[in-house]
């Protein structure tokens, strides 16, 4: 397993690694996410490939000189138990350390208990926070977005 900066090339890849692993919601454009990041410390964007050249992970992290943040960590569903997503978070780790992070954050759906696991397991605990947000963009129409807001 190799793991790179994403490239545009990626794209459609790392867009169905994300769905096959359930990290994709309605109200949110995969693609939309992808070219934000673009802009946005392009070089914190992962992709873990297998020997064949296959997209197998991925991971998306920032840092805002408060804290780091990784978002859309996946292994393909049939590279699950290799080490693909420690060996994501581990290098995500290490080029926030390298910014000078003091702490890197991430949030998981309450309901998924095995992810909640996988990250306790690498030393991440439940912080006691409520998550708020408030979409400035809508990834949709206007009128569909309306029902999502709270998403």
């Amino acid at each position: 397993m190799r793991i790179r900066a994403f490239v545009p090339a990626d794209t459609e890849a790392v867009v169905a690694l994300w769905e096959e692993a359930g990290l994709t919601r309605p109200w949110n454009d995969p693609h939309r996410d992808i070219a934000r990041k673009a802009t946005v410390q392009p070089e914190l964007f992962l992709v873990a490939e297998d020997a064949e050249g296959r997209i197998v992970g991925s991971v998306m992290a920032g840092y805002e000189g408060h804290r780091g943040w990784m978002n859309y960590l996946a292994a393909a569903q049939d590279a699950r138990g290799l080490g693909i997503g420690r060996a994501l978070v581990e290098r995500v780790e290490r080029e926030l350390h390298a910014r000078g992070c003091p702490k890197v954050s991430l949030q998981v759906r309450s309901g998924n208990a095995r992810v909640i696991d996988f990250y306790e397991h690498l030393g991440y605990a439940v912080d006691d926070v409520v998550s708020l947000g408030k979409r400035l963009i809508p990834d949709l129409p206007a009128d569909a977005a309306a029902g999502n807001a709270r998403r």
